[in-house]
């Protein structure tokens, strides 16, 4: 792929540069986040958001946005742009933009005349700072850069209104000054690499306009504070450093602190590099504890999630140290046979199904790409006992039959990864045998089966030795229609929903798989010819009555269209594990196709990830969170696939 610029035309037209959001995240979780042209769209907006444990863990909106005026000639050039109320914007600083480029640091390049100005940021990757490069790369004079802050120290669920118990006074630092609107909050550290001029002069800003909270149904209308102005005399090839930071920094070093964080960052020269760097934001680190990010910018950490993301995620980065201790994070909050859906700690949520499941699938992939099968028993043996045992023996919500099939359930409650509720019921119930359920509960038996014959465990390989002949019979039994040629979605005594969904892809994609060579072929080809899309596969066949193909509206229009016709990216992984299945090296060009066509969505929405969901039908338009974990993870897992089986064909030869 080429590399990602957007060029003056583009980012003048802010019906298509709104539609694109740019992200910077560390490893702690804190972000920063906007549109291209730095007009924020949402609340989870901001240049410095962080998390704050002395509040409540999640992460906080400190500074908005920063805004940039040009003064030369006694004239001023205002370079911000923001959204008021009744779709007003002001100022209109998009119209000074020339340019923004996705290279080793994201820059946006502002003309004004003769004057050229070169803004470069970089969130640290160890520390919760901002730093912001400002360079005057072309004039015929000096100028004067003025730079005014917008505060709004708030949760980032939340909105900032407009009120007395705003502490607006400010205390002055080392080249900056600091600021802390509420108690127990973070404080606000901004520092410049040379000595400014700032004035204080409280004031409100009132009704910000986020259009995408609008759109999605929710309080949209924020009023912001602006405690001052500082006032910068730049000269023709002269920079300024501006730090953004919740500690005080040194303003002698910031030049140096820039010049080494740019260091750690690498071109993005192809794709994979695109990914990688997507990849790299999605782990947050705490001492010895990592968790994996769900999605930017309003999921946290999922255990489902997790597991499905890891492995296509340190292909991606090439760290599997990160790995072992993201899954050592989630056996921390592993209780009775369960991990946390969501949450940690005693925030947790245990109320998914597959979570425990996804786990085998995860480890046995780092086994499996790491030749660590021995290892793998050793570390975690103890918890997939404790896993198979507590299904084995059932639950309230969860069993296992006579027949060896997984059967779960609990009102009002959707224990799959299609968890969508509204008004207290699930959108889509798959109450009895889901089939990926049961796809996953047998792979994970049989790789428990062969991990355990590795270690000469003889009696925990024997323990599941009838599982494994009759479960294969009561599935096809179960699920397998000859008539209609693929699998049921769900099965609830004489019901079976034989909806096309996704789900049936993974009896065809895990490693263990029950099924002959021609119906998973029958199985790949139904899916394909009715769910996939460039972007991923569709969750409902277009064919069904209830196809909800647009994800738009309120929550609950939403959420009725997220499991019924959405495509979710992150199905491409296991729709290509399933074809190489099959088709074995044969496949690699298509698939190698599949693979690049993501390329084309790169530019859009998030710029340089990958979105958690798209419409059902072209032009399949981005949804939901703007960089999903899994969604990247498993594009990513995907080119590992085509190079493996490009490495089998070659070895075939």
């Amino acid at each position: 792929m080429e590399k990602i610029l957007f060029t003056k035309k583009e980012m003048a037209n802010l019906e298509y540069s709104l539609q694109r959001e740019v992200l910077r995240a560390n490893i702690s979780n804190a972000y920063s986040c906007t549109t291209l042209p730095s007009c924020n769209t949402r609340k989870y907006h901001g240049l410095l958001i962080v998390p704050q444990p002395r509040l409540d863990n999640q992460n906080h909106v400190l500074l908005s946005s920063l805004d940039e005026t040009i003064v030369h000639d006694n004239r001023e050039f205002h370079l911000a742009l923001h959204r008021y109320k009744d779709g007003i914007y002001s100022p209109k600083g998009h119209k000074y933009l020339e340019s923004y480029e996705l290279g080793v640091l994201p820059t946006h390049t502002y003309r004004i005349g003769n004057i050229v100005l070169l803004k470069q940021m970089l969130f640290q990757e160890k520390q919760d700072r901002l730093l912001i490069k400002y360079t005057l790369q072309e004039a015929d004079t000096d100028i004067v850069l003025e730079l005014m802050p917008l505060l709004a120290f708030r949760q980032i669920h939340h909105l900032s209104v407009a009120n007395n118990e705003a502490d607006t006074s400010f205390e002055n630092i080392s080249h900056g000054v600091k600021y802390q609107m509420y108690k127990n909050h973070t404080p606000l550290y901004l520092q410049f690499s040379k000595k400014t001029e700032y004035l204080h002069t409280p004031y409100w800003y009132y009704n910000f306009e986020y259009i995408k909270e609008k759109e999605r149904g929710y309080d949209y209308l924020e009023d912001l504070l602006s405690p001052g102005k500082f006032t910068i005399k730049l000269s023709p090839g002269e920079s300024v450093f501006v730090s953004c930071g919740v500690e005080e920094a040194n303003p002698f070093l910031l030049s140096r602190d820039f010049v080494m964080e740019t260091r750690f960052r690498f071109p993005v020269e192809t794709m994979e590099d695109v990914l990688r760097r997507a990849a790299r934001m999605f782990f947050a680190r705490k001492g010895t504890i990592v968790d994996v990010v769900a999605g930017f910018p309003w999921f946290g950490r999922w255990g489902r999630d997790t597991f499905i993301s890891l492995p296509g995620l340190c292909l991606a980065i090439d760290d599997w140290r990160m790995f072992k201790m993201a899954i050592e994070s989630e056996i921390s909050d592993f209780r009775e046979g369960f991990f946390p859906n969501i949450g940690s700690g005693a925030q947790s949520a245990y109320n998914s199904v597959d979570a425990p499941l996804w786990f085998f699938w995860c480890i046995q992939q780092y086994a499996y790409i790491n030749d660590a099968r021995t290892e793998v028993w050793n570390m975690y043996s103890k918890v997939m006992k404790q896993i198979l045992d507590t299904f084995s023996e059932g639950t309230d919500n969860v069993r296992m039959d006579s027949n060896f099939l997984l059967w779960q359930s609990q009102e009002g409650k959707a224990l799959t990864w299609m968890d969508a509720i509204v008004e207290g019921k699930p959108v889509t119930p798959r109450n009895g045998y889901a089939v990926e359920i049961n796809a996953l509960w047998y792979n994970a038996v049989m790789f428990y089966r062969e991990l355990a014959e590795l270690a000469c465990s003889d009696g925990e390989s024997a323990k599941w030795d009838e599982f494994a002949s009759v479960f294969p019979s009561s599935f096809k039994s179960t699920f397998w229609s000859k008539e209609k040629g693929y699998l049921a979605d769900c099965v609830n005594g004489a019901e079976r929903d034989f909806s096309v969904r996704c789900n049936m892809i993974f009896a065809v994609s895990m490693p263990y798989t029950c099924l002959s060579l021609k119906i998973r072929q029958l199985i790949v080809e139904k899916v394909k010819q009715e769910l996939l899309t460039p972007y991923g596969l569709r969750s409902l066949s277009p064919k069904a009555e209830n196809y909800h193909p647009v994800y738009r509206g309120n929550q609950n229009e939403r959420d009725f269209a997220y499991h019924n016709g959405t495509v979710w990216a992150w199905l491409i992984g296991a729709f290509a594990e399933a074809y190489f299945n099959v088709y074995g090296k044969n496949a690699v060009n298509y698939i190698e196709q599949l693979y690049r066509q993501f390329g084309n969505i790169l530019t859009d929405y998030c710029v340089g990830s990958i979105a958690e969901v798209y419409d059902g039908n072209p032009p399949y338009k981005p949804g939901g969170s703007i960089s999903q974990a899994w969604s990247v993870a498993e594009v990513c897992r995907m080119k590992y696939l085509i190079e493996q089986n490009k490495t089998n064909k070659e070895d075939s030869l």
